[in-house]
């Protein structure tokens, strides 16, 4: 009931505001609903406007005023995201706009209907109209605007690029300049024309302070410069990036991006520097978790790893990176030929939801339980990897060769000789066939021996 009331006071105000009483009590219908209606708009209250210029099209058609009705009634709708409705009322102006201005508004807001509703194509036609019938109306900039936006959803970046270049050397400093600015660089990082995007990001913070997208810009700068290869320039801009905006949907791979350049070629100082606050962050993620694990790896400081990631799976059992640093701990564990340790960790890392990952970690755990000479348990592995659908071929094979390895000192002879000739003839690694090869030979010349009986802490299956 308050808020019906402040609608009828707010109407109230609108209709007498600024007339005298006799003049408000002499309006008719028509000019009530008009006056109603096009205040409503301009103060913002659409669905006010929306209602009352609905009524005044209907019921008043042949109003010398019914084409800026339909204008507002359109913009209106479109102000209360209703799209198809706004479009329809832009076509409908078509037909009885006589003033030119009126109808290349109407094709403009016909475009921003059309790009609403995601038909590109079309709205990139109405933005081109609009420009074509007058390259110096106040719309014309904003139709360039949507032009490039279009563009880049059609995914044209050449011409989106021309687009935004043109609106710029036109309009510089019009609203819709930042955004051009932006998206330009943006398409341009997106080509990996890194050059040509640098000046228009390093300087866009100074230009367009006020603008929303200074914090987009600012991670686009950093990881620009990375790509470039101006890495601490590139580490800057990202650091003062996540400093400034800790909260933005990009700060997570900005940190991304600082540690594994810093894992990658930083110093060991810039390391332990990196390693000690990814570990001190009040809130940790898998993410800074792995990657203080990584770094701790990079250093060689195994302990300091094991921290890490002992966190990370205590804290986030489910997480892809996990399963990722679970792997990443087996294969340090078999090179240093802790094989008990990477077929533990293996295990841990099958369970991932990533079939390569899962592919890959059956079979370094195959490979760690052959060299523990648990034999059956090396088969189970390697004939896991088999009943992964999305494994490279390389290691698909790799695994058919332990696997008759596994079967050959189990006294599988059968089993083996048909993972070995598999190989021979299938496998793409040419060493890896020649191996298979004569190692079936090897097999087929020995003599038939019964089954080893289960060894070293083996249990029969």
């Amino acid at each position: 009931m308050t808020r019906r009331l402040l609608s009828i006071s707010a109407l109230a105000s609108i209709l007498l505001a600024g007339f005298p009483a006799s003049r408000a009590l002499a309006l008719d219908e028509a000019d009530r609903l008009w006056l109603v209606g096009e205040r409503a708009f301009a103060d913002g209250l659409h669905p006010i406007a929306r209602r009352t210029l609905d009524r005044f099209v209907v019921e008043y058609p042949k109003d010398t005023r019914v084409a800026p009705a339909m204008l507002l009634l359109g913009r209106s709708r479109l102000a209360l995201g209703e799209p198809e409705k706004a479009l329809d009322a832009f076509r409908r102006l078509r037909a009885i706009a006589t003033l030119p201005a009126q109808q290349l508004e109407g094709r403009f807001w016909e475009a921003e209907s059309l790009y609403r509703l995601r038909q590109f194509a079309a709205a990139r036609a109405a933005y081109d109209d609009v420009i074509g019938k007058d390259a110096a109306s106040p719309l014309a900039a904003e139709a360039m605007y949507g032009l490039g936006l279009c563009d880049l959803e059609l995914r044209r970046p050449e011409p989106a690029i021309k687009v935004f270049r043109d609106l710029l050397s036109s309009w510089p400093e019009h609203a819709t300049a930042a955004p051009a600015t932006f998206y330009q660089a943006q398409t341009l990082v997106e080509l990996k024309r890194y050059p040509e995007a640098l000046p228009l990001l390093s300087g866009f913070s100074t230009k367009y302070p006020k603008s929303k997208l200074v914090p987009d810009a600012q991670y686009l700068l950093g990881s620009t410069r990375l790509a470039m290869g101006e890495r601490d320039l590139g580490l800057a801009d990202l650091q003062a990036f996540v400093a400034a905006y800790p909260g933005h949907p990009q700060a997570a791979a900005a940190r991304r991006k600082v540690t594994e350049s810093i894992a990658k070629a930083g110093t060991p100082t810039q390391q332990k520097s990196a390693y000690s606050q990814l570990m001190q962050q009040p809130s940790a993620t898998a993410e800074s978790l792995y990657d203080a694990g990584a770094l701790a790896g990079k250093l060689g400081q195994v302990k300091d790893q094991q921290t890490a990631w002992a966190r990370l799976r205590k804290e986030f059992p489910n997480h892809p990176l996990t399963h990722q640093a679970a792997f990443d701990l087996a294969e340090a564990a078999f090179k240093r030929k802790d094989y008990a340790q990477a077929a533990t960790q293996a295990k841990t890392a099958a369970a991932s939801d990533d079939e390569g990952l899962r592919g890959r970690a059956h079979l370094l755990g195959g490979e760690s339980e052959l060299q523990l000479k648990r034999f059956r348990d090396a088969a189970k592995s390697f004939e896991a990897v088999g009943n992964v659908k999305n494994v490279e071929a390389g290691d698909r094979y790799r695994a058919l060769a332990g696997l008759g390895l596994a079967r050959e000192q189990l006294g599988e002879v059968r089993a083996a000789l048909a993972a070995y000739d598999a190989v021979a003839s299938k496998s793409p690694d040419a060493k890896l066939r020649d191996w298979a090869r004569d190692r079936a030979a090897v097999v087929r010349a020995q003599p038939v021996q019964p089954a080893k009986p289960a060894t070293g802490g083996e249990k029969k299956s």
